[in-house]
C-alpha cells in the first residue's frame, strides 16, 4: 500500500462555461449552498489527515489568499501561463511536489470525504462504473489495470473522477513527462493525457472505485444550478 503525503489542487483555469458568475470569481470559489467549492475539497482533505496542500492558482489569484488563515499547511503556487496553455502547465508548476500526492481540481464538491482516502494500491483515478450512457471520460479496466480511456465517454466502463493519487515512483515520471511536454511547447493537452494516452504503457494505471453521489463536478451554469437552485436565475 502507498500513502498519500500531500495535495495538489488545481485551481488555475478562467472557468468561461460558469461566467457571469466567474467575471469576478474564480471557479472554485463559486458557493454551492453556501461554501465555496475548493473549501468542501479542503475540508475533505482534512479530514482524511491530508494537510500539506498546494493550490495551483492563475486567473485571479489573488482572491485565494484568505484560505491560508482558516486551512493551515496550504502553499499557494501561481501558474503564470495559465491564459495561453491547457493545465499541463499547472501540473509543471507543481511538479516537484508530485510524489506519493493526490491531484484534484478545485471546482468539485466532496460529498463523501472517504472518497479521498489517503491509502491507495496503484496509481490512478478515482472512478464510478456506469452501465448508462455518459460523455464523461470512460476507462476501460482488465484485471484491475487500465487498458484504454475514451474522451468522449460511452457505455459500461469506468467514469473518471478528477482525484487521482500517484506514488513516488510514478510522481517522478509524471513531472519529467510534464518538462518533457513542456519543453516541447505542448500547450494544448491536458496534464491527464500524460498518463493516459502519451505514456500509458509506462504507468499502469489502477483505479480508486467510490460509490456514485460521493463527489459532484460542477462543469456548467446547469450543474451549478441542480445542486444550488438559487443559481437558476442565471441559466
Amino acid at each position: 500500500m502507498h500513502t498519500v503525503e500531500r495535495a495538489i489542487i488545481m485551481a488555475a483555469g478562467t472557468g468561461t462555461r460558469m461566467r457571469p458568475l466567474t467575471d469576478r470569481t474564480p471557479k472554485p470559489l463559486v458557493s454551492v449552498n453556501g461554501v465555496p467549492m475548493i473549501e468542501s475539497v479542503l475540508s475533505a482533505l482534512y479530514e482524511n489527515d491530508i494537510r500539506e496542500v498546494y493550490i495551483v492558482t492563475g486567473y485571479l489569484a489573488e482572491r485565494f489568499a484568505y484560505l491560508k488563515t482558516g486551512f493551515p499547511g496550504i502553499t499557494l503556487l501561481e501558474n503564470p501561463m495559465y491564459g495561453s496553455w491547457n493545465n499541463l502547465y499547472s501540473l509543471y508548476t507543481a511538479r516537484e511536489y508530485l510524489c506519493n500526492c493526490m491531484i484534484l481540481d478545485g471546482d468539485q464538491i466532496i460529498r463523501d470525504p472517504s472518497a479521498l482516502d489517503k491509502r491507495f494500491e496503484r496509481s490512478g483515478y478515482n472512478a464510478v462504473w456506469t452501465d448508462a450512457e455518459t460523455n464523461e471520460w470512460l476507462m476501460t479496466v482488465e484485471q484491475n489495470i487500465v487498458t484504454a480511456c475514451s474522451r468522449t465517454g460511452g457505455t459500461h466502463g469506468w467514469q473518471l473522477y478528477s482525484v487521482s493519487r500517484w506514488s513516488e515512483a510514478d510522481g517522478r515520471m509524471l513531472a519529467g513527462h510534464a518538462e518533457e511536454q513542456v519543453a516541447l511547447g505542448n500547450r494544448t493537452i491536458y496534464w491527464d493525457d500524460l498518463a493516459l494516452f502519451c505514456y500509458p504503457e509506462q504507468y499502469r494505471l489502477g483505479i480508486h472505485p467510490m460509490e456514485p453521489g460521493a463527489i459532484l463536478e460542477i462543469d456548467s451554469l446547469a450543474e451549478l444550478a441542480a445542486a444550488d437552485p438559487s443559481y437558476a436565475k442565471y441559466l
